[in-house]
């Protein structure tokens, strides 16, 4: 049933697409960015978490350092959302898309993605990842992405239409398998969001030094269909609307085939991939989410990390002693929950 506040929000929205071509793209910019600062002022909540999950991330930080590096991923969200996508499918066009996006260190998957092989794609809330899709699928990639649809009806549809217009597929994430598995078979790369927590059932994987629940599933469906998995984003240039797809990695099944637990080390690489994307642009990062809100068993129970769970760490070729001991430390000796830990 469609209520008066989606009729609002649509309405609304689509008049501000409308009216943005009147405007240059810098003050377009600007002015979604000004809404965003005004939001950070007025939702007390919402600052202390974003502050207390940047302060987690990157604990050299000083505190004026982390207040502006919160605010400005709330200004970038708010570009993305209240500008960018809403002019994304003028700007990006079979004769007009070179001119606004870059393609940056794709190269060293270029031969995977116009393959006809699947893969999975992985990406994150960073950068512009409506543009992500757009972009590559606008490029004739055979693309299926997995989303959660809008709350609001109205919206969706029209968001539906706009990401599926040069052919993207979008599989809702309720009773997905079929569809997904169905797009494999015909060689499509199967793109995921993969940065949100995952629950306490999830697989704790690191993630800025501090575990982090991660879809078990994504690293399930690589090692039952041996998939590679490649990493990207979109991350904004310039106020000029302008982006570049990096942060490009890309992991063979022959790397994780031989590993003692196949579906930790792949779990643990791709959020050590979004970890590397947010690296990159941390203030294009949604810092918003609550990533680090569900804990392992031991860290509930009040327990030391098991040792097992420590020689998995021990496995991982991108970690070495120091960031496994800053690990365990930060499971055994801090909040559970950084972006809580004030609330309560």
């Amino acid at each position: 049933m469609v209520r008066w506040s989606d009729w609002l929000q649509y309405v609304g929205l689509r008049a501000v697409g409308g009216l943005a071509p009147c405007f240059s793209s810098e003050a377009n910019h600007d002015t979604a960015a000004t809404v965003g600062s005004i939001y950070w002022r007025l939702s007390a909540r919402h600052r202390r978490r974003a502050m207390l999950n940047v302060a987690a991330a990157f604990p050299e930080l000083t505190p004026p350092q982390v207040e502006a590096l919160a605010e400005g991923s709330v200004r970038s969200l708010m570009a993305m959302f209240l500008l960018d996508s809403l002019v994304m499918s003028r700007r990006i066009t079979p004769s007009a898309w070179a001119s606004h996006v870059s393609l940056g260190s794709i190269g060293g998957a270029v031969d995977l993605l116009l393959s006809d092989k699947p893969a999975i794609l992985i990406t994150a809330h960073q950068g512009n990842f409506e543009l992500l899709g757009y972009t590559l699928s606008m490029l004739g990639l055979p693309l299926t992405a997995l989303a959660r649809p809008l709350d609001n009806p109205m919206l969706d549809a029209w968001l539906t239409g706009m990401r599926t217009r040069h052919g993207l597929e979008i599989i809702t994430k309720w009773g997905a398998t079929d569809r997904v598995l169905a797009a494999i078979a015909r060689g499509a790369k199967v793109a995921f969001i993969a940065d949100q927590n995952a629950g306490d059932d999830g697989i704790f994987v690191p993630f800025f030094d501090r575990l982090a629940s991660s879809y078990k599933s994504i690293a399930l469906l690589a090692v039952r269909e041996r998939l590679p998995l490649i990493s990207g984003f979109a991350r904004r240039t310039s106020a000029d609307f302008r982006y570049e797809i990096t942060g490009v990695h890309r992991l063979e099944p022959e790397e994780w085939e031989s590993h003692p637990d196949p579906i930790f080390f792949v779990s643990a690489w791709y959020t050590w991939a979004i970890e590397r994307m947010v690296r990159v642009a941390p203030e294009q990062y949604w810092w918003l989410h609550r990533r680090w809100r569900s804990r392992p068993r031991f860290e509930r129970e009040g327990k030391p990390m098991p040792a097992r769970l420590r020689e998995r760490l021990e496995s991982l070729p991108w970690l070495d002693a120091a960031r496994i001991e800053r690990i365990r430390a930060n499971s055994e000796d801090l909040p559970r929950d950084p972006a809580e830990a004030t609330a309560r």
